[in-house]
């Protein structure tokens, strides 16, 4: 079997956009609020987007993808002292996971990076998604910021 970790075209959107849906609902089940199939064609736009801007890969495995990763350099108002990457998305279809698919896609969206001149990619994990985050510290990266939550709903339910 053949990998290749290539810049998704036009094509590839609509599988890429499947994938995502994936992604966001198995996400769910560590608290993701995100409402998969109601943010689709949102998603199918950003994706597009992304793979206009050359920031959205595809990892194909004998021609058919099996997985994807999109990316953006943070542009924000303030002034850093880094050139700051975001990897926004890592998917792997179940299937083909732990073939080090999700690493080639990670090493090819860091070299693609760095020749953008970016200094540190950053990244979101949920907290409670261990594979996840034993898949990145795995791979280097360390926690930089956390995020805290909490409901406000009182206890009848209400808000």
């Amino acid at each position: 079997m053949t990998l290749e970790i290539e810049p998704a075209q036009s094509a590839d959107v609509a599988v890429v956009t499947d994938m995502w849906v994936s992604l966001a609902c198995g996400q769910r089940a560590y608290d993701s609020a995100i409402r998969a199939d109601e943010n689709r064609e949102r998603m199918r736009e950003t994706l597009a987007a992304h793979a206009a801007a050359d920031a959205l890969l595809v990892a194909r495995l004998d021609g058919t993808v099996v997985g994807f990763a999109s990316f953006s350099i943070e542009r924000g108002a303030l002034e850093l002292d880094v050139t700051r990457g975001t990897l926004s998305n890592l998917y792997v279809d179940p299937d083909y996971r732990d073939q080090g698919i999700g690493t080639a896609l990670l090493e090819e969206v860091e070299a693609s990076l760095a020749e953008r001149g970016v200094d540190v990619v950053r990244l979101e994990v949920m907290a409670a998604n261990e594979s996840a985050r034993r898949f990145y510290r795995k791979r280097g990266y360390d926690p930089h910021r956390l995020t805290m939550g909490r409901s406000i709903a009182t206890d009848d339910g209400e808000q």
